[in-house]
């Protein structure tokens, strides 16, 4: 029997609640494929902060670094300042175990929960390969004259050949093991952004051309990519691009494929310890009602076994979501499932069963 040891962070709001779910959907999955998973709970989050005052102890990043995957529910709570826990929690933990890749899978499982017209699941299946380490969210900059009528505030992008060839390779070596269109899109801003994008940009076609000549590679201002997610998302098959342009464009590819009630995706070190959360966020309105949607959760569920090799588990999860969203549910917002979140576990657990 296959063994893995999971670390689990429920973290904030509806995070716990969707965490359960899709802690009782992989058992379901363990149990059908004979697997045996290994969870070690984690408490971090805002409670834990405003208790001890604690965000993310040192003792805690080194046990981490320990486990191949950790499954994460939410991070944020209303009563600490924006920017606390996002950046003492989640994007330490990218960058300090040096999860280098966002992986989002676009992918639309019932046309009746899409919001562009006409638009069915074979129209929307593509994935955003983002840059996770980089950017301008390394914290490089800082203010001068603050506070007073001259300051000034610098954000710096940071891009380096090494981030960004190993993103690009990643991406690249994703859309010829997906093996679906074949086609990776670059999407940036290199009319304006003509430092970091010209990087990009050479980097692009140079890795294309010597290591991957079986990709067709193809380009899109990043502005032209918003429009083409609404107007021709079947246009797209894996798209490319850096930390901020893909922070933003995940969260439109989540409401083109029907809501943060179903969008998950992995912060992954192909090397390392990798997190899978639904990235909808912590949802406090909703804590304690049994109304939130686990659905996101259960499908980050099955991206972390995808990552452990764990293929065949990974797509029973997936046909049984797929099944239980065509047939039973009949919303995807919190309050409008028809069914409470511990219910819609249930019948993913059942119909994996």
């Amino acid at each position: 029997m296959k063994s893995y040891n999971i670390a689990v962070i429920g973290g904030d709001g509806t995070g716990p609640e969707v965490v359960r779910e899709a802690i009782k959907v992989l058992d379901a999955t363990s149990a059908k494929f004979g697997l045996k998973l290994n969870y070690t709970d984690y408490d971090i989050g805002g409670e834990r902060y405003l208790k001890t005052g604690e965000i993310l102890p040192d003792s805690v990043i080194a046990e981490l670094r320990q486990f191949p995957a950790i499954l994460l529910g939410a991070i944020g709570h209303p009563d600490v300042k924006p920017g606390i826990l996002e950046k003492g929690i989640l994007l330490r933990t990218r960058f300090e175990l040096e999860q280098y890749i966002n992986l989002r899978p676009v992918k639309l499982y019932d046309e009746r929960f899409c919001p562009l017209k006409d638009k069915k699941p074979e129209d929307i299946d593509f994935v955003v390969v983002r840059e996770n380490n980089e950017g301008l969210y390394t914290g490089s900059g800082g203010f001068v004259f603050k506070g007073t009528p001259h300051e000034v505030a610098i954000q710096e992008s940071v891009n380096t050949r090494r981030g960004v060839e190993r993103c690009l390779r990643y991406a690249f070596e994703y859309t010829r093991k997906r093996n679906k269109d074949k086609k990776l899109t670059l999407s940036g801003k290199t009319n304006v952004l003509t430092f970091a994008f010209d990087l990009w940009e050479r980097a692009f076609h140079e890795i294309g051309q010597k290591d991957f000549p079986d990709i067709k590679r193809d380009y899109a201002h990043v502005d032209a990519t918003t429009m083409w997610f609404v107007k021709n998302p079947e246009w797209f098959d894996v798209i490319v691009t850096d930390n901020m342009f893909g922070d933003i464009i995940t969260d439109l590819g989540a409401m083109v494929q029907g809501g943060m009630g179903i969008a998950a995706g992995g912060n992954i070190n192909p090397q390392g310890a990798s997190m899978f959360e639904p990235i909808g966020g912590s949802a406090p309105k909703y804590t304690g009602q049994n109304v939130i949607n686990p659905l996101a959760a259960i499908c980050a569920g099955q991206m972390m076994l995808d990552f452990l090799g764990e293929t065949a588990a990974a797509k029973s999860i997936e046909t049984a979501v797929i099944k239980v969203v065509r047939e039973n549910i009949k919303s995807l917002a919190a309050g409008k499932m028809g069914y409470t979140t511990t219910q819609v576990g249930d019948l993913v657990a059942a119909t994996l069963a």
